[in-house]
């Protein structure tokens, strides 16, 4: 069945979608248009038979040309339109009755409006009627049958009143059909937007979880090579974090996976909130930083804790990556109905590549502006490095993270810093 939306179809009905696709021909309903034309006529001939002619071999060439020219009226309306109006106003100067005829000029007028042609249907059913009237009040002195004489004006209104009534319907189709374009392409744009926000988020996901797994395997990796030949012990240790950090994001890639497979499926395993930051603090000991966790973390919506959980991940593996401190701290206070999150570090920064292309920066200011809030980031007057993270909250606070006491406040980021990291 066909998809109905609020009490109507979306995209117009199925005849509507296929009268729109010029790339089909219209037969069928030429050739009812064509048969309904010719018998209608026959009868009207038989019941004007004392007024007008009866219906020759030029009548009907006349009728089936009117009524054929329909096959073209989605390809050619303008050219259909006056050629229907020209065949009509012959038979009607010819003399023949008045019938079906008319209804070729209808189709052709309403083909020609809802194309866009809004003039050339005014004009073509206005000269029609001008025809129509010349020959009734005046020309019928010289045209057939023989003995006519001139028609009530009542009827020339009448006629009229058909004409304002055909081009009214057809006014009325073609903004009906402007509704369903723009209906359909705002619901098209809507799709684009939502598969891009999707695939943005997918990659942002990604890039969190192998960038940080990554970082920690890599620093995990030197450790292994440069003590194992000294020190075997360690670096077997080494050897073990790696493999946990490994089967950890292949856990998370897979999650994230199969969400692509199966896009309608609720989640296997939740998503990693704020009560996962003894994970992260274990996992960055092992990569040889040191993190300190003060403050409570509030209870979070699922996309709230997932957000806040990745930014302090993202800043961590900056840290790990780009800084020379192997100490970091995080802060989290909650007043004014949001989060802020602060992560800290003391520098300097290192490598040839930590100025970088911000790509974790950017994930980081794409979830939190999809939630509300903001990311600032920046190099510290100290020469430390420092993120700070605003996020809306909602629900209450929840139990304290069992860490080591608290520390000092950090001052703000200085305005103007440049550090990135390059993830």
């Amino acid at each position: 069945m066909e998809e109905r939306t609020a009490g109507r179809w979306p995209d117009g009905p199925p005849w509507w979608r296929a009268a729109q696709d010029t790339r089909r021909w219209p037969w069928r309903s030429t050739a009812l248009v064509t048969a309904f034309v010719l018998i209608g006529s026959a009868y009207a001939a038989r019941a004007q038979a004392d007024d007008r002619l009866p219906l020759d071999v030029l009548a009907r060439l006349l009728l089936i040309t009117a009524a054929g020219l329909l096959l073209w009226r989605h390809r050619r309306p303008v050219t259909v339109l006056w050629g229907t109006t020209l065949a009509a106003a012959l038979y009607l100067g010819a003399g023949y009755p008045y019938g079906p005829v008319f209804v070729t000029v209808a189709l052709a007028c309403f083909a020609a409006v809802v194309a866009g042609h809004r003039r050339a249907a005014w004009s073509a059913v206005g000269l029609l009627w001008a025809t129509d009237l010349l020959v009734t009040q005046w020309l019928y002195r010289w045209l057939p049958p023989a003995g006519d004489g001139s028609a009530p004006l009542g009827q020339e209104f009448a006629v009229a009143a058909w004409a304002v009534v055909i081009v009214v319907v057809s006014e009325l189709a073609s903004t009906r059909r402007e509704q369903w374009a723009r209906e359909r392409a705002e619901r098209a744009h809507a799709a684009r937007r939502r598969a891009d926000e999707e695939r943005l988020r997918i990659a942002r996901e990604l890039h969190d979880v192998l960038a940080h797994s990554l970082s920690v395997i890599n620093v995990q990796a030197g450790v292994g090579l440069a003590l194992l030949d000294t020190d075997p012990g360690q670096a077997r240790t080494a050897l073990t974090t790696i493999k946990a950090a490994s089967k950890e994001a292949l856990g998370e890639v897979r999650q994230v996976l199969d969400t692509l497979r199966a896009p309608g499926d609720a989640p296997r395993t939740p998503a990693p909130g704020l009560d996962r930051l003894p994970e992260l603090v274990e996992q960055a000991a092992h990569a040889g930083l040191t993190v300190r966790i003060d403050g409570t973390p509030p209870r979070l919506s699922p996309g709230t804790g997932l957000a806040a959980f990745r930014i302090v991940q993202e800043a961590l593996t900056n840290v790990v990556r780009h800084s020379g401190s192997r100490h970091a701290r995080v802060r989290l206070d909650t007043e004014g109905g949001a989060l802020r999150l602060v992560v800290d570090d003391d520098g300097p920064a290192t490598g040839a590549d930590a100025g970088g292309s911000g790509n974790g920066l950017a994930g980081m200011r794409e979830r939190a502006a999809a939630l509300g809030g903001t990311i600032e980031a920046g190099a510290r007057e100290d020469g430390g490095f420092r993120v700070v993270a605003v996020l809306p909250t909602r629900g209450t606070p929840s139990g304290k993270l069992r860490t080591p006491a608290s520390g000092t406040p950090a001052r703000p980021p200085t305005p103007g810093s440049t550090k990135e990291d390059d993830q």
